[in-house]
C-alpha cells in the first residue's frame, strides 16, 4: 500500500492539505476542494495510507508561507509529481513556466504545447490539476482576458493574481514572514 505524508496548513485563502510522496509534492488542495484530497489520492494510488507530517510537508509549508509573504519564487523550487496523462503533464509543466504576476490564455497554452486546437482540453487539464498554487493554474485566463474556470473559485483566482501583480515589483524575500504555524496531521 502507498503511504503519503499529509498535513494541513493555513493560508490567507483558507486551509490547504499538503500531500507529499517519495520526495515530491503530489497534491495540494483547499480543505473545501471538490473533489476532496482523499478522493484525488485514492484515484491516483488506489488504497493508500497516511503518515504524520515530516520534512517534506514542512518544506512545502515554508514555501507557501514565503509565497504569501512576498517571495513569489519559493514555490518554483519544489519538486512536484502530479501524476496525470502525458497531455496533462505537458499543460502543467507549461503553467509552471508562466512567471508570477503574468497570465496566459488557455489558447496560448495550447499553442505553446504544440496542440493549437486543444484550448478546451487545456482548460480541462487545468481543472484536473492536483497541485493548487505550485502548478499555477490561476494564471490561465480566457482569450478575452476574463478570469474563468478556477477550481478554487474565481474570488481566490483574482486574489492570487492581484497578490502576484502587487508583489512582483518588490525584491524577493524582502517582506518579513512570520514563522510558519505547526503542521497539523490529518
Amino acid at each position: 500500500m502507498t503511504t503519503v505524508e499529509i498535513a494541513m496548513h493555513p493560508t490567507p485563502l483558507g486551509n490547504v492539505r499538503i500531500a507529499w510522496y517519495e520526495g515530491a509534492l503530489c497534491a495540494l488542495a483547499f480543505d473545501d476542494a471538490q473533489p476532496p484530497l482523499p478522493w484525488m489520492l485514492e484515484r491516483r494510488f488506489g488504497r493508500f495510507g497516511s503518515r504524520a507530517p515530516g520534512a517534506g510537508a514542512a518544506r512545502v509549508a515554508r514555501a507557501i508561507d514565503a509565497y504569501f509573504g512576498g517571495d513569489l519564487h519559493q514555490l518554483d523550487a519544489l519538486a512536484v509529481d502530479p501524476g496525470g496523462t502525458a497531455f496533462q503533464r505537458a499543460v502543467w509543466s507549461a503553467l509552471r513556466a508562466v512567471p508570477a504576476g503574468e497570465t496566459v490564455s488557455y489558447a496560448a497554452l495550447a499553442r505553446g504545447i504544440g496542440r493549437p486546437n486543444a484550448a478546451r482540453a487545456v482548460g480541462a487539464a487545468c481543472g484536473a490539476n492536483p497541485i493548487w498554487l505550485v502548478v499555477p493554474c490561476h494564471r490561465a485566463i480566457g482569450s478575452d482576458g476574463r478570469l474563468v474556470g478556477y477550481a478554487g473559485g474565481l474570488r481566490r483566482k483574482g486574489w492570487l493574481l492581484g497578490h502576484e501583480q502587487t508583489t512582483r515589483g518588490s525584491r524577493a524575500g524582502s517582506r518579513s514572514v512570520s514563522s510558519p504555524p505547526e503542521l497539523a496531521a490529518v
